[in-house]
């Protein structure tokens, strides 16, 4: 029985280094936020940087593995065989659920789900104790549980979101009115004092959060550290200052740019070090309670493993700095290399980004509702504040306008290094706060709410976006609270199966999460293909005529083999009667009119990037959406009434009907490759050749109608037969107009 906990201490292990992949895969985004987003610095920098921070944080995180031990259980409550259990259940529990919210691209809290998944597994662990004694009641439960901390989490669950945002937003706003957007051309002594301030925050932070847990630092140094906090804060302040000044007048250097890169060395030097403990913790403690178990100076008696109680985990024991160090050699590994890190951290600099973006979220009621009150609050103080005090309020808020090269839109800044400082001075202060105040608060609470915050007093959530935006924030809160939810019950469910099965459950349920995670991985790989599918529409970039002609050719080569390829799949699924493949037909459409309605949200940027010589490239690109966005309106009602029909099982299409739909469909995919041809080769000369085309094509569409007519007046026996086959041709008479109007007007355009 013995080897049992051998096979649990090394399958923990190795669950602790996936742990780490997954966690630092989805809190990345917690430091290099405000450095990729700002493009202060070269992207490699910024990961040497964090890379830094991580090694130094990592060899500080010794003292916060305590959490893992004693923090949410009173482990004295506890044999020995059932720390392992609520240990197995909790790594098997975090490793999957991390990697769920890295497959979906969405920002959790490591520390939240390490703690309730303790909580979950320690509380059904205690209940089933307590239903085993014959002395003991389920009021008992609070021996069990470390009620007071628990609740000390919960709470700084809730105050962190609010107080981080609320504080990022004032520290920002303040900023701004002070700096400007044109902040680069203010004195240099202002420069120097704010970098003075943010290097000063930032330091204090080093001190208090990276000293604190560091197990290699005499004790002595801390002490006077912490005894003389003050004082070294208002030094710090002179040097940083004078530093920030010399930087600036004399080596020319950007201090902005410096903030930033001591700032994430801090951000990332708290995540190892506040973090670790999330993914090694408990597999540590596991280690470290087997060694209890297995010590003769400790179980004297040599007691069993259902006899042992876990009384010495209440005590404080140093983790050794070589799985210190190895922890963040992995964490760093993970850093370079995770695909799903960046996915992560799109969609955090999307939701603070100064310009448009596309949009990931869509509003919902909450988002709306949020903003039209805002708008109200707004609206309220336009009225009470007087005009020449807004509009110098107003003044400071004014952006330049930036000039890119073409093509090079893409390489702007999600936001300034205004922004970017403040999000990671104003971090720093408030996890170093509530650090020195010993709560328990989640990095990536406070730094992504914080960078929302400065986001909203940025003005960054425009009238265009706001509502994007905001339903983003709602999304990623609530699975912040869903984290937490899920994280319970589940780690509580596995460990009473582990409880039940002992070593085959536990063989079970590694298999399980393996399978799980492998079938993640597959599904993310695929979703990162079809995100840059060969057929995909590309945005008009060109400023030309000639250029939109060229560009826009192979998006209409694009659209017109996605059109026959759904075509025929409506056909082909009407004839058989497949749901299945309408379905699937139905989804392809709605996918293509996406890309259309991105292309046409598109146009207010295009027609400011133009040559002022070539506004009628404006006209024509307008032009060729709508003849686009109408072949996709006229395919998604083909493909929506078709689906409809066969998913109510209403009576199949006659055969003569069938017939001649595949007619057209014939007809249809012939006329469609002569197309694709014409405009993959750029031989529009020949585009004559397919006008002449179209009334053939309307001739045969009127002859199907008549003998549709025919038919209705003479065998047809189902309305519902009829509608759909009159809808059927008509709408295809309007998606063969607009595909004669395109290529009409490109026939013209390109002469």
């Amino acid at each position: 029985m013995d080897n049992i906990y051998i096979l649990m201490i090394v399958a923990l292990a190795v669950l602790a280094i996936a742990d780490l992949v997954v966690g630092v895969s989805n809190d990345a985004v917690n430091f290099l936020n405000s450095a990729v987003g700002s493009k202060a610095i070269s992207f490699r920098t910024i990961m040497i940087v964090a890379s830094l921070g991580i090694a130094f944080g990592a060899l500080s995180s010794s003292g916060m593995m305590e959490v893992a031990r004693k923090g949410i259980f009173v482990p004295g409550e506890f044999y020995f065989n059932e720390i392992m259990i609520i240990f197995m259940a909790v790594m098997i529990t975090d490793i999957l659920l991390l990697d769920f919210f890295n497959t979906i691209g969405m920002p959790t809290s490591t520390t939240v789900s390490i703690v309730f998944e303790l909580l979950g597994a320690a509380v059904v662990m205690s209940l089933i104790k307590i239903s085993k004694s014959e002395t003991e009641t389920y009021l008992d439960l609070l021996n069990y549980i470390n009620t007071e901390k628990a609740t000390e989490i919960i709470l700084g669950i809730l105050l962190s979101v609010v107080i981080a945002f609320s504080i990022g937003a004032l520290i920002q706003y303040i900023s701004r009115l002070l700096l400007t957007f044109k902040f680069e051309k203010k004195p240099s002594y202002i420069g120097a004092l704010f970098g003075g301030i943010a290097a000063t925050a930032i330091t204090y932070f080093i001190f208090i959060k990276g000293l604190k847990g560091t197990s290699f630092i005499p004790s002595d140094f801390k002490e006077l550290v912490f005894n003389n906090t003050l004082t070294i804060v208002l030094i710090s302040f002179v040097i940083w200052t004078a530093l920030c000044s010399l930087l600036m007048n004399v080596f020319k250097v950007n201090v902005y740019k410096f903030i930033i890169a001591i700032g994430t060395f801090a951000i990332a030097m708290a995540f190892a070090g506040n973090d670790l403990v999330n993914f090694i913790g408990v597999p540590i403690a596991a280690w470290q309670s087997y060694q209890a178990w297995i010590d003769p100076l400790v179980n004297t008696g040599g007691l069993a493993a259902e006899a042992f109680r876990m009384d010495v985990m209440a005590q404080k024991v140093p983790t050794p700095t070589l799985l210190l160090l190895a922890a963040g050699l992995v964490m760093v590994l993970t850093l370079w290399f995770s695909k799903k890190a960046k996915k992560v951290l799109k969609t955090s600099i999307d939701l603070s980004s100064q310009d448009s973006v596309k949009e990931r979220f869509e509003p919902n009621y909450f988002s709306r509702g949020l903003v039209k009150l805002s708008m109200l609050i707004v609206s309220y103080n336009k009225a009470i504040i007087p005009l020449s005090i807004r509009r110098k309020f107003e003044k400071q808020f004014e952006k330049p306008i930036i000039k890119m090269a073409q093509g090079k839109k893409h390489e702007l800044p999600a936001f300034d290094m205004v922004r970017a400082a403040v999000n990671l001075m104003v971090a720093s202060i408030l996890i170093s706060i509530a650090t020195s105040m010993k709560l328990p608060l989640s990095t990536t609470y406070v730094t992504f709410m914080v960078a929302m915050g400065t986001s909203l007093a940025d003005r960054a959530w425009g009238s265009d976006s706001a509502v994007y935006r905001v339903a983003g924030v709602l999304n990623v809160i609530g699975g912040w609270f869903f984290t937490a939810f899920i994280a319970f019950i589940s780690a509580g469910t596995l460990a009473y199966l582990i409880f039940i099965g002992e070593g085959t459950m536990i063989a079970v349920l590694l298999f399980i999460a393996l399978l799980l995670l492998v079938r993640n991985y597959i599904s993310h790989k695929k979703k990162s293909k079809v995100s840059i599918a060969h057929d995909e529409l590309k945005i008009a970039e060109s400023s030309t005529v000639q250029g939109i002609i060229e560009e826009s050719a192979d998006n209409i080569s694009k659209v017109v083999s996605r059109t026959t390829k759904i075509y025929s799949s409506i056909v082909t699924g009407l004839a058989k009667q497949d749901s299945g493949k309408l379905k699937k037909s139905r989804e392809g459409v709605e996918k293509l009119a996406k890309e259309v309605d991105e292309l046409r949200d598109h146009i207010f940027y295009f027609i400011q990037n133009l040559d002022e010589t070539s506004v009628r490239g404006s006209y024509f690109y307008i032009l060729i959406l709508s003849y686009l966005t109408d072949i996709s309106q006229s395919l998604q009602y083909l493909s929506k009434a078709s689906y409809k029909h066969v998913k109510n099982n209403h009576k199949a299409l006659r055969f003569n009907q069938i017939k001649d739909l595949q007619e057209i469909d014939e007809s249809f995919e012939n006329l469609i490759i002569d197309i694709k041809e014409i405009f993959d080769n750029r031989e529009f000369h020949k585009l004559q050749g397919i006008i002449l085309r179209k009334e053939k094509a309307f001739k045969d569409i009127y002859g199907m109608i008549e003998r549709q007519i025919t038919r209705t007046r003479t065998v047809e026996s189902s309305p519902k037969n009829t509608t759909l086959y009159f809808s059927l041709l008509m709408e295809t008479k309007d998606l063969v107009t607009a595909l004669m109007n395109l290529v009409e007007e490109y026939h013209q355009s390109s002469k």
